[in-house]
């Protein structure tokens, strides 16, 4: 089967979830009078998700036979020629992406109705969460830089509100303040990018742009001798550096967590921080032309994979540790990008959706079995008492440190393996990086796991940290909630809403690798899709080698990834199981770089002294000296001081005595005659 899609069912797909938005958002929220109640919520929003999934599903089943979409479905207006327009652009990318983002917006939407049950803002939440898959959808989808800023603002805005939705909590709102703020530094870029591209080339779609490409290669930039490809790519690259949590803007990720675990796992695991990586693999005909942008972000990547990795292993926060293997893993598919290996890439940021979305959720369920207490020193021994959290758990985490036939291991091996083939500049450092990162992503992931469910049980007891903890789940709402499991008390499995996505994530998180990398990676799957120039052989060399996901498995054996993964997982038992004097030991001995690590390699320090407190001078230096000193000082009050002085010379002249005008009079007429008497004589 081959053709065109039908654009009405593929408009279905991002209203459905806004319809349920609307609902839930509009008739079941006190401001709107509460009209609807949870389950009509609830189920309003699911059935939305629900419908865009299953929509998504019969749309790649279509485009797998052939089947493609490229047109506008709105045309908003039309300025010097340029059109505005609502349209989409379905291929193989799109198609994957939709599936992605509707299945983990679906797991997440059911898991919610356990996770926020007693939540009063249980409704809003949902709408939130529903309006979120809309925008992202709409970015996913479109076939023009318009909509793909509008999706791409949108779902920063929805951002915005789940990371701050306990709005009472001053860290939340720091949080999503800090967030939006962040972003805005790259969308700034970002915008910058589409304004050069859409200047050279009179046209904000995709394909007109792209087959302009080869000229914009030839062309400099305006006024200097930077090659305009590059600079636009670069661009490009700093908004996806800031929405998908890159150094050094990756500083508003790991304070998100202090929104509700189920955003965790639908924004900063499976969605919102891969589009920027969806991004670049969209614009790869224009990636490719510009050596200087994939060095530029290869760099970026592997700065991400590896030091962001080493901030994962001082978390003791369950949800923060698992964000920080989110920028790490966010590092790994960005280095692919720089590789040229798009496809890889794209593949990781499947496979490593559903097995975070797994992470996360799998934490919120501990979270909720620990009546909210999140420090993992303060766990120990549950899988005796959260069976269906642990098995799900472990499978996430064997997925997350590429343990062989698990959907990590297949991503997250073809990259390093692309890298390993790249012959740029850069690629020398992204060797070490992706390297390194495979022992320090199996140690941190091993010891969160081995700390939370195995080992003695420390639940139930009073901690002199527990006040270091960070319970992102609390509610200042309610001063005497009680936080961590009482003397006695003993955790409890989830209700099945909240294992029952646990469990539905974790067969594509063991299974999906094995079953597509044979398409996706060196297939015709994604055949006039991505575009790799003939200088980048990466991809190419490896399809040459490629026998089948049976054998990559068995040629792992023998390859040091697999065995970097397995001394990190040995070195976190030996740590943490076995002899937890080694980490004392360490503490003391490498205290500074504890420090270090303890501080984010002081990055938040550097922007609250360097740019916020350089915006509070620059704004009461602008206050000080442009408004107070020069509008009301000069402009203002001076010009009110010189009429008021001239109006007090003009009343000394102005005596009422009728001599007096006479005689300025007379004076008036005899300077009068003494300043034009030389013309008179000429």
């Amino acid at each position: 089967m081959t053709g065109q899609l039908n654009p009405t069912l593929l408009l279905a797909v991002p209203l459905a979830p806004l319809a349920g938005s609307a609902i839930a958002g509009l008739l079941g929220t006190k401001f709107f009078g509460n009209v609807v109640g949870r389950k009509v919520s609830h189920s309003a929003t699911i059935l939305g998700v629900l419908i865009a999934f299953l929509i998504s599903f019969q749309t790649l089943m279509q485009v797998m036979d052939g089947a493609t979409y490229n047109g506008d479905v709105y045309r908003w207006m039309t300025v010097a020629g340029v059109k505005l327009a609502v349209g989409f652009q379905i291929d193989a990318l799109t198609a994957m992406m939709m599936n992605v983002v509707t299945f983990v917006s679906l797991m997440v939407h059911i898991y919610t109705i356990g996770y926020m049950q007693e939540d009063e803002g249980y409704n809003r939440f949902f709408s939130y969460i529903s309006l979120f898959t809309f925008s992202m959808l709409m970015l996913v989808m479109s076939n023009n830089f318009l909509q793909l800023f509008f999706g791409w603002e949108a779902v920063g805005l929805v951002s915005y509100l789940l990371i701050g939705f306990w709005y009472t909590r001053p860290t939340a709102i720091f949080a999503n303040m800090k967030a939006f703020l962040v972003n805005r530094v790259g969308d700034f870029g970002f915008i910058l990018g589409i304004g050069l591209l859409l200047a050279y080339t009179g046209s904000m779609d995709y394909q007109e742009v792209f087959a302009k490409r080869e000229w914009l290669a030839t062309l400099h930039l305006a006024g200097s001798s930077w090659m305009l490809l590059s600079v636009a790519c670069i661009c490009l690259f700093i908004g996806a550096m800031g929405k998908s949590a890159q150094f050094p803007l990756h500083v508003w990720l790991p304070d998100s967590m202090e929104g509700p675990t189920p955003i965790s796992a639908l924004i900063h695991a499976a969605t919102m921080v891969t589009a920027g990586i969806f991004m670049v693999t969209r614009m790869s005909p224009l990636f490719e032309l510009s050596d200087t942008a994939l060095n530029f972000i290869m760099v970026i990547g592997a700065i991400t994979a590896l030091f962001m990795g080493f901030l994962g292993i001082i978390q003791n926060d369950i949800k923060r540790v698992v964000a920080y293997s989110t920028l790490s893993q966010l590092g790994y598919m960005t280095v692919a990008l720089g590789a040229s290996a798009y496809s890889a890439a794209v593949f990781h940021l499947m496979t490593h959706a559903f097995f975070k979305a797994l992470l996360f959720l799998g934490a919120g369920s501990v979270i909720i079995g620990m009546h909210h207490d999140q420090d993992i020193r303060n766990m120990g021994g549950l899988s005796k008492y959260m069976k269906i959290t642990w098995i799900t758990s472990l499978l996430g985490s064997l997925a997350l440190i590429g343990t062989p036939f698990f959907a990590g291991f297949y991503s997250k091996d073809s990259i390093i393996e692309a890298v390993m083939l790249s012959e740029l500049p850069a690629a020398g450092f992204a060797k070490f990086a992706v390297l390194a990162g495979v022992f320090v992503t199996a140690f941190y992931s091993f010891r969160m796991y081995f700390l939370v469910f195995h080992g003695k049980e420390r639940f139930g007891k009073e901690h002199h940290h527990a006040h270091d903890s960070h319970h992102a789940d609390e509610s200042d709402e309610d001063p005497g909630h009680h936080h961590g499991l009482a003397p006695g008390e003993k955790p409890h499995e989830s209700p099945w809403v909240v294992t029952l996505p646990l469990i539905l994530l974790a067969i594509p998180s063991v299974i999906i690798g094995y079953l597509t990398i044979g398409p996706m990676l060196y297939g015709d799957f994604f055949k006039g899709v991505i575009f790799i120039g003939e200088n980048h052989h990466a991809m190419h060399e490896l399809a040459e080698e490629f026998h089948g996901p049976l054998q990559m498995a068995i040629h792992s054996l023998t390859s040091l990834p697999l065995w970097l993964a397995i001394a990190g997982v040995a070195s976190a038992y030996y740590c943490y199981m076995i002899n937890p004097k080694v980490p004392e030991a360490f503490y003391k001995t490498l205290k500074p770089l504890y420090t270090l690590l303890d501080n984010k390699y002081y990055m938040d320090k550097f922007n609250e002294a360097f740019f916020a407190r350089g915006a509070r001078l620059l704004g009461e230096g602008l206050w000080n000296v442009g408004d107070r000193t020069l509008i009301d000082g000069l402009v203002v009050n001076g010009s009110a001081k010189v009429v008021g002085w001239f109006s007090a010379l003009t009343r000394v002249l102005q005596t009422g005595y009728i001599y007096h005008y006479a005689f300025v009079m007379i004076i008036g007429i005899l300077g009068f005659l003494v300043y034009f008497l030389p013309f008179w004589h000429a």
